[in-house]
């Protein structure tokens, strides 16, 4: 899997928004693309999202990557999100609203998902100093609750010492973008937002996390946070695909050929690999080449495997 490294300001990290998961999702692979890049992007940057990258990262099926990619580009234009900013020369604190996109489209017969940041995202993503948090896309990848994502990324800007501050209930309603009147009552917001994020984080991402309810008087006023690390030796499946990297046989030089045209002409590989306009004989040459890397072998061995390959 590729070093798919999810970076933002810390200013990103504790805005307030509300995006359902596949647009949480979209927006954190357009922030991929745009580091992919290697070459920083402006305000007029457009970034191509494929649905085979979805398919691949999020590993749900191909009707779920198009339905993803069709719905983002009828309701992310529209959605907006809110940031601290200080004010230049007095340090005064001003609220920052924004949209995330200045425009997207959508290619149907090349699944394909276009997008532009505005203005106040690009610095947020690229432009970064001091203030930042980064994370692996892989930890995030099959939450499906679209506050467990924020609370994930709430949490781990904390990672140097394993706890947050006691964060006041308003500003953390704030940040994970409810409404007022959204889960108003304190028992409504822990069973139906705090409690199943919490259960997914555990379950899914590399921390084990809880929380301590802090009162005034016998009215909850907000939450810390403790979270550890997960101890790595207890995830022999990783452990196991590190080492098959190194024990995997090379392909013959008549296997490459085989396999690298079995795998550019199968509609499942190539939906999802293909880059966009590419066709099926430039796809042939581009695997040929990377079958020399059993890397890449063992990214594809399923479908290698399907396709024939012992």
């Amino acid at each position: 899997m590729k070093n798919d490294l999810v970076v933002k300001d810390n200013a990103l990290i504790n805005a307030s928004y509300n995006l359902e998961v596949t647009e949480q999702r979209l927006i954190l692979l357009a922030i991929i693309r745009a580091r992919e890049t290697g070459q920083g992007i402006t305000a007029d940057s457009k970034l191509e999202i494929h649905a085979g990258d979805y398919m691949y990262r999020f590993n749900v099926d191909r009707h779920a990557a198009y339905k993803a990619l069709k719905e983002a580009a009828s309701n992310l234009f529209e959605r907006q999100f809110s940031f601290k900013e200080e004010h230049k020369n007095t340090g005064k604190i001003g609220i920052v609203r924004s949209r995330w996109v200045s425009s997207i489209k959508y290619v149907d017969d090349l699944a394909v998902l276009e997008v532009t940041f505005t203005p106040a995202v690009v610095p947020l993503i690229t432009k970064l100093e001091k203030h930042f948090t980064s994370y692996q896309l892989k930890q995030v990848a099959q939450l499906t609750s679209k506050y467990a994502i924020r609370l994930y990324e709430i949490l781990i800007a904390w990672r140097e010492v394993g706890k947050t501050p006691v964060l006041d209930i308003t500003d953390f309603r704030y940040k994970l973008g409810l409404e007022e009147s959204e889960y108003s009552a304190m028992n409504n917001f822990k069973s139906r937002v705090l409690e199943p994020a919490i259960k997914q984080i555990n379950e899914y991402t590399d921390i084990n996390a809880e929380y301590d309810q802090h009162k005034t008087g016998r009215v909850i006023t907000g939450f810390e946070f403790k979270f550890k690390l997960k101890d790595q030796k207890k995830e022999p499946k990783l452990l196991k695909e590190s080492a098959t990297i190194d024990m995997f046989p090379r392909m013959t030089d008549k296997q490459i050929l085989l396999f690298a045209n079995k795998l550019a002409y199968d509609d499942q590989f190539s939906s999802r690999e293909a880059e966009v306009g590419e066709s099926y004989e430039n796809l042939e040459q581009r695997v040929i080449k990377l079958l020399s890397d059993p890397n890449n072998i063992l990214k594809w061995y399923d479908d290698l495997k399907r396709l024939g390959f012992k």
